[in-house]
């Protein structure tokens, strides 16, 4: 019987890098980002990297990413190994193997390796963050907009009954532009002056709006204000430069637009913040006090999955990053373009490129509540074979979301479109 041994599972030959010298070979015809966004032939042939439905168009990718074969086969791999080598993996290698990993991650994102730790999504580094900075005391305020996510909305409120802090919502605008959301985040820091803590969606996964995060860190910074950057829909999607943006702290998600499997994140923290957030819980599992990774605590988690980011990392530079995103936004065009002059559809996505990355949404005029874009998105299954989803909580009304991904077809997006004039 062949036997896994000591010096083997200590080498790391098993497990994270085990695939790294054939994995070349398994994205092979990926040309990188040589590629133009609307060369159909060889964004079809990308199609065959990944098991997709057959039996209706798939145009929900905002959910989370497919997980293309190379990568399932290198994470079903890992899965093999950890469960053979037990315990023995998880406390001789698995420290080692996830400190290679989070190098090669600040690396493509280009931050100190000390700023950042994984987390099992951008949810729980997120909830992380808000809830352990340090510096809320009674009387200040938080503040959040309506484009963010309801869980963090939520640890936002939380604020209120743990620190004694106001928590304020913003409604942002619709239509928007650059200049009106910066506009309307001023205006909220001016009218409470108190505000500490600022809460900044780069990618809402309502509809897709991309929000000026620079610019509004720096307005930011002028207030005295710390920024809490949700990225969980950014990594992969959109360009994505932390330090450049200026925020002070951020949480990922590697599950989106990296194309990891499920339950793999990241928490971002500038360097010099580590100290302005406090241990998650009580934890010192490290030595120094300004250790990212004591400002999060996930317990044991799924080993295989965080391995194979070093596949899925392989796979999207093969794939091309610039060449994605472009791909993203053209496909994103394609389908909303079209209804522009559609007086009875009312695009609620910006049309202006540095607003909106893959990510497109929609609703019939008149048509806001929850249940009329639940009906939207039934009939265009129901009747098209094309599969939505309804989103809620902007202050302007519920909508349809449109999320495609890099191999999604002209054939498929024709086909929304014409479920959505026919409505």
């Amino acid at each position: 019987m062949s036997r896994t041994t000591r010096r083997e599972i200590l080498a790391g030959g098993l497990l994270l890098g085990a695939a790294s010298g054939s994995f070349a070979a398994t994205t092979r015809g990926l040309r990188g980002d040589a590629v133009a966004a609307d060369d159909e032939r060889y964004w079809q042939s990308v199609g065959q990297f990944y098991d997709t439905p057959k039996d209706f168009i798939n145009l929900e990718y905002g959910n989370f990413g497919p997980v293309a074969l190379p990568v399932m086969a290198a994470y079903q791999g890992h899965l093999r190994e950890v469960n053979r080598a037990g315990a023995f993996y998880a406390r001789r290698q698995f420290p080692e193997d996830t400190n290679r990993l989070r190098s090669r991650v600040a690396d493509r994102l280009r931050v100190d390796l000390a700023e950042l730790t994984f987390t099992r999504g951008a949810t729980e580094a997120l909830q992380a963050l808000i809830s352990g900075y340090r510096h809320l005391k009674s009387g200040d305020a938080v503040l959040y907009a309506d484009v963010d996510y309801d869980a963090m909305q939520a640890t936002m409120r939380w604020l209120t009954d743990r620190r004694g802090v106001e928590s304020i919502k913003l409604d942002l605008p619709l239509p928007a532009t650059r200049q009106n959301l910066i506009d309307a985040y001023e205006r909220g820091l001016l009218a409470h002056p108190n505000v500490r803590l600022l809460l900044l969606t780069h990618v809402s996964h309502r509809h897709g709006l991309v929000l000026p995060i620079k610019e509004l860190a720096a307005l930011a910074r002028r207030h005295g204000v710390v920024t809490v950057l949700d990225a969980a829909h950014a990594w992969g999607q959109i360009p994505l430069d932390l330090h450049d943006l200026g925020v002070d702290c951020a949480g990922l998600n590697a599950h989106k637009w990296i194309g990891a499997p499920l339950g793999v994140g990241l928490i971002w923290i500038r360097r010099e913040r580590i100290v302005d957030f406090e241990p998650y819980m009580g934890t010192h599992d490290f030595p120094t006090h300004d250790d990212v990774r004591d400002r999060v605590h996930t317990g044991t988690s799924n080993f295989a999955a965080l391995l194979a980011l070093d596949e899925a990392l392989a796979f999207h530079e093969a794939l091309g990053p610039a060449a994605k995103i472009a791909r993203l936004s053209y496909l994103r065009n394609r389908w909303m373009d079209r209804l522009r002059e559609v007086d009875r559809v009312e695009l609620i996505t910006p049309s202006d490129l540095e607003l909106a990355g893959a990510i497109g949404a929609f609703r019939l005029k008149g048509k806001s509540s929850t249940m009329d874009n639940v009906n939207v998105a039934k009939a265009l299954f129901d009747q098209y074979g094309v599969f939505t989803v309804h989103r809620t909580g902007l202050a302007s009304g519920a909508c349809v979301r449109v999320t495609p991904h890099v191999f999604t077809s002209m054939q498929h997006l024709d086909r929304l479109v014409e479920g959505i004039l026919n409505l």
